[in-house]
C-alpha cells in the first residue's frame, strides 16, 4: 500500500476542519455531506493503495456501497472527484503546517517546512500529480503558499532575507514541486540529496548571513533591511493605509534590487 496511512491519517483530519463543511455541503440535489465524505475517503484510499487507475468509478461505488451513476451526479465525472481527494489530502496537510509549533529560529524553521513539504510528495505521488497538473489550481494550494509567505516573512523580519518576500516564496515554492517531481521520477541508483543540495542552493540565494551581533545593522546589506522592515509594515499604525501602500512599494524596489 503507497502511503494509506498518511492519507487516511490527513483525512481523518481534513473531517474535523471548517473547510470540510463548506467543500462537502449539500447541493441542490439535497444529498448528505456524509456521503461526500465517504466518497472522497473511499476514493483517496484506492489512489493510496493502487495509484489513480485503481479508482475506478466502479471501484469507488462498490466500496462505498453506491450506485455508479451517484458519483457522476455528485462530482461530475472522476477527474473532479480526483480533484476533490487531492484537495482533501492538501488541506489537512496544510492545516497540519500551520498548527505546528514554530522553531524559534526563522531560517531552521523555514528548513524544517521545505523538509516537510518534500516528505509530503513523496509519501502521495498520485496526490501531487493531480495537484501540479497543468492548470490544476486549488484553494488549499493557495493556503499552502500563505502558510510558506509567513514562514518568510519570519525571516525577513529577522533580517536575514537579501530578496523581497514575493520572490523568496515564488523560488522556494517552485523549486520544491520541481525537487518532488524528480525524486518521484528518478531511476533506482541515482545519486540521493538532491532535496538537501536544493534546499542549499535556494537559501543562498535567498539568505544573508547571519549577523555575529544580532543587534548591529551597520553592515547589513540594504535588500535584507528593506525586507524586514517590509514585513513589518501591517504593525506600523502611525502610518496610513495609503502611506502604508507607498513604503511598501518602494521597499519592495530595494528588496528586489540586484
Amino acid at each position: 500500500m503507497r502511503g494509506s496511512i498518511g492519507i487516511l491519517n490527513l483525512l481523518s483530519l481534513y473531517g474535523d476542519l471548517e473547510y470540510r463543511r463548506r467543500m462537502t455541503a449539500p447541493g441542490k440535489d439535497g444529498v448528505s455531506p456524509d456521503i461526500r465524505a465517504r466518497i472522497i475517503a473511499v476514493a483517496a484510499e484506492l489512489v493510496a493503495e493502487g495509484g489513480t487507475a485503481a479508482a475506478t468509478t466502479r471501484a469507488i461505488a462498490k466500496a462505498a456501497h453506491l450506485q455508479p451513476p451517484a458519483i457522476y451526479r455528485l462530482f461530475g465525472d472522476k477527474r473532479r472527484l480526483l480533484d476533490a481527494v487531492a484537495e482533501a489530502v492538501l488541506t489537512a496537510f496544510v492545516i497540519s503546517k500551520a498548527d505546528r509549533t514554530c522553531d524559534p529560529d526563522p531560517v531552521a524553521d523555514l528548513a524544517s517546512g521545505w523538509e516537510t513539504y518534500i516528505a509530503f510528495g513523496l509519501a502521495h505521488p498520485d496526490v501531487f500529480a493531480i495537484l501540479h497538473a497543468p492548470g490544476a489550481a486549488s484553494p488549499a494550494m493557495v493556503a499552502g503558499l500563505d502558510v510558506l509567505r509567513a514562514r518568510v516573512s519570519r525571516v525577513a523580519r529577522a533580517g536575514r532575507l537579501r530578496v523581497s518576500v514575493e520572490q523568496a516564496t515564488e523560488l522556494l515554492h517552485a523549486t520544491g514541486v520541481g525537487v518532488v517531481l524528480s525524486l518521484l521520477s528518478e531511476a533506482p541508483g541515482e545519486p540521493k540529496g538532491l532535496s538537501d543540495v536544493a534546499r542549499k542552493a535556494v537559501f543562498a540565494a535567498i539568505l544573508t548571513e547571519p549577523a555575529v551581533d544580532k543587534g548591529n545593522t551597520e553592515n547589513a546589506a540594504p535588500a535584507a533591511l528593506a525586507s524586514g522592515l517590509r514585513a513589518s509594515l501591517i504593525d506600523l499604525t502611525t502610518l496610513s493605509a495609503g502611506e502604508r501602500g507607498l513604503m511598501d512599494e518602494l521597499l519592495k524596489r530595494i528588496a528586489d534590487d540586484k
